[in-house]
């Protein structure tokens, strides 16, 4: 088969790293990819969302599935756009369709999906610009912290947490009034704050069928002991070592089944990945969020722990026959670690050569932020590059991710030093 990547991150490299494993897979490109799909995989330099431009590659290379690797594009509806046309209808997409994309597009849409088939999550309601006022009055209802949520997609930056009223008020005025995070903040949705420890699960549906695959927790925020500003994901871990097997079976029996069930009743096509933003909160899963592709950095631990052909999953989604696969897990810890630019989350320099990459052994580095540029890798992005390690305590795997990451360098290289310091 001839398959197409979209997207540019940590993730699609991890796809890439997997999927040209597969003896299925006979050419496979990236778009737009990055330095590390540029060594497995042929880079096409196209916009995840300029769907003309994937019409003309798709049509041009033969291609015969394409997998979505970020939100965006899935938002935008590029399965329907396939579903839609002629000449592209053949081609697997992996990836729901625009009416269940929003799932992950509208916080809303999502909340009340979950209150809809009695999916256990935070107690919420939404605002706009016109009812501010009866949103103070909500949050005055609530005990601190105070969590705020713009409604559309704000690339993982659109949720505060508070703990003074008047901060809340004020931010939500900001959200809304003086429109924050642009179009995304149109709608704000104000939940209560639920305390425990997150993780996130990861489920395959072909629509009909489902599978899991293993949990990963994330660690968002840029600082050690997670303080500082929120971020795209510092380091991830999987399997979660504080989710037992009778936690599994609660959200698998609560939330994964009720999720996919609830997706046919409201007749919301699906075939792709489900990830499931989940807080442990006393012995109970609950829902935080959904987002409908694969998370990131998580993608860099859940898929090295994947023994099958991936291919051969994708093809099971696409026809449907999800239920024939028998997942086959690495029963070791993976363990990846987040290689930032000095300044990230807020204003950072590009453009600095990674020196040491080939130095690196017993890991694996997933290219994020890095292209190739006169033969040099150097940084492209915010989040670099993410060092992934197996080991058969979290602890060993962790322990050989930072001693690759001291072979590496480049100017203003940041980190988090404690990744799994929680568990």
């Amino acid at each position: 088969m001839t398959i197409l990547i979209l997207g540019s991150g940590g993730r699609e490299h991890t796809f890439a790293w997997k999927i040209a494993q597969s003896p299925l897979c006979e050419t496979l490109y990236v778009a737009p990819g990055n330095s590390g799909t540029a060594q497995i995989a042929t880079n096409i330099e196209i916009k995840v969302t300029d769907f003309k431009a994937i019409k003309d590659l798709v049509i041009s290379k033969k291609i015969d599935m394409v997998v979505v690797g970020p939100e965006d594009p899935l938002v935008l509806g590029i399965h329907d756009y396939f579903l839609n046309d002629d000449d592209l209808k053949h081609v697997s997409v992996i990836g729901p369709q625009k009416a269940a994309a929003e799932l992950e597009g509208s916080k809303e849409f999502a909340k009340e999906f979950l209150y809809r088939h009695n999916i256990p999550t935070a107690a919420y309601k939404s605002f706009n610009k016109n009812n501010v006022e009866e949103g103070y009055k909500f949050l005055e209802t609530l005990n601190p912290p105070y969590v705020l949520k713009a409604d559309g997609l704000a690339a993982g930056k659109g949720v505060l947490i508070l703990n003074d009223l008047n901060e809340a008020k004020s931010e939500l005025k900001n959200m809304l009034i003086n429109a924050k995070f642009g179009e995304a903040s149109t709608k704000v949705v104000i939940e209560e704050f639920l305390d425990g420890i997150e993780l996130s699960c990861f489920v395959l549906t072909d629509g009909k069928n489902y599978k899991i695959l293993p949990t990963a927790k994330d660690y968002k925020r840029i600082g050690e002991g997670d303080t500082g500003l929120n971020t795209g994901g510092m380091g991830a871990v999987s399997p979660v070592p504080f989710a037992t097997d009778e936690f599994l079976t609660k959200i698998e029996e609560r939330i994964v089944k009720p999720t996919i069930i609830g997706l046919q009743k409201d007749n919301l096509p699906y075939k792709g990945f489900v990830f499931i933003g989940l807080i442990k909160v006393g012995n109970d899963p609950k829902v935080i969020e959904y987002n409908v592709r694969m998370g990131d950095p998580e993608t860099e631990v859940v898929l090295p722990r994947l023994k099958n052909d991936l291919v051969e999953i994708f093809q099971a989604i696409s026809n449907q026959t999800l239920d024939k696969i028998n997942i086959e897990i690495d029963q070791r810890t993976a363990t990846t670690v987040m290689l930032v630019s000095g300044g990230y989350p807020e204003a950072y320099e590009k453009g600095k050569e990674i020196k040491g990459i080939d130095s690196i052994k017993d890991s694996i580095p997933f290219h994020a932020g890095a292209v190739l540029k006169d033969g040099k890798v150097i940084t492209s992005g915010g989040r670099v590059m993410a060092i992934t390690s197996y080991g058969n305590t979290y602890q060993e795997a962790i322990k050989k991710s930072y001693q690759n990451i001291e072979k590496l360098h480049f100017d203003k290289m940041n980190y988090r030093k404690d990744i799994g310091f929680d568990l």
